[in-house]
């Protein structure tokens, strides 16, 4: 999900990158060491190349290739919303079925998220600002009448199209190079569905702070079926609530706005 406190340090050297991984409650350092294995055998050049790995080690650690380029920001259109749209469809699509159905499930389903922005919801506090309070209340009442629906756990439940998940949808971890986008940090990678993964990626926090835009240009260029586009409707108003009630101030007034218009 991209909103935990960080779970690792990182030591970046000359050609490789040293990773080293405080928490490993969900399996971090197996699942990032898997996702470079598999992607440097079926997508080369995406992603870091595996180097070593000690995940016995305290703390386990991973060692990966060093990428060129830095995170994506400013604008995204034209040629970069390409890339991105390129990086985003191959990572999902680079790994085999016959290999993705033997891989675990990434962590974080969708119907756990439900349970979790529900308990959240029914506890939500109310900002403090005036201003902000009006705004965060309309978007959170709107919200409550939607994630309430008993169809909604049905629907998350269900399987989507099958694809490789990276778990996180920072754009922090897309790197662009002027050329390419490739893509870092696998931590909660693993199985998924392609409408989750899509709407992880499009309503990120992050996407949302860097440009007013958001992923508009990418969401465009990515080619999904009758059922994927109704699946991603929902999986992103999902996401985009997670994102209202862990926000405060400013952004989360600009997060209530974004709801509505999901809404």
């Amino acid at each position: 999900m991209g909103g935990r406190a960080s779970t690792h340090s990182i030591e970046v050297r000359f050609d490789v990158v040293v990773k080293r991984y405080r928490s490993t409650d969900h399996g971090q350092p197996e699942r990032e060491w898997r996702a470079l294995e598999l992607l440097n055998q079926y997508a080369p050049g995406l992603a870091p190349a595996p180097v070593t790995a000690d995940l016995a080690a305290d703390p386990p650690t991973v060692v990966m290739s060093r990428l060129g380029g830095s995170a994506v920001h400013g604008p995204i259109r034209g040629h970069l919303a390409d890339a991105m749209a390129e990086a985003v469809t191959r990572v999902q699509q680079a790994v085999p079925l016959r290999v993705l159905e033997r891989l675990p499930a990434r962590a974080g389903h969708p119907v756990e998220l439900l349970q979790q922005v529900r308990a959240w919801s029914a506890t939500a506090p109310s900002d403090g600002d005036p201003a902000v309070a009006v705004a965060v209340s309309a978007a959170l009442r709107e919200a409550a009448n939607w994630v309430e629906q008993p169809r909604l756990a049905d629907l998350l439940a269900r399987p989507g199209t099958p694809v490789f998940g990276t778990g996180d949808g920072n754009l922090a971890n897309y790197l662009w190079d002027g050329a390419d986008v490739r893509v870092i940090d696998f931590e909660y990678s693993g199985r998924s569905d392609r409408a989750f993964e899509v709407a992880e990626v499009i309503e990120h926090i992050s996407v949302w702070r860097n440009d007013l835009s958001g992923m508009t240009a990418v969401l465009e260029r990515l080619e999904m079926t009758a059922d994927e586009a109704g699946r991603l409707t929902e999986c992103r108003r999902l996401l985009a609530l997670f994102w209202l009630l862990r926000t405060r101030g400013e952004t989360q007034a600009d997060q209530a706005n974004r709801m509505l218009a999901l809404l």
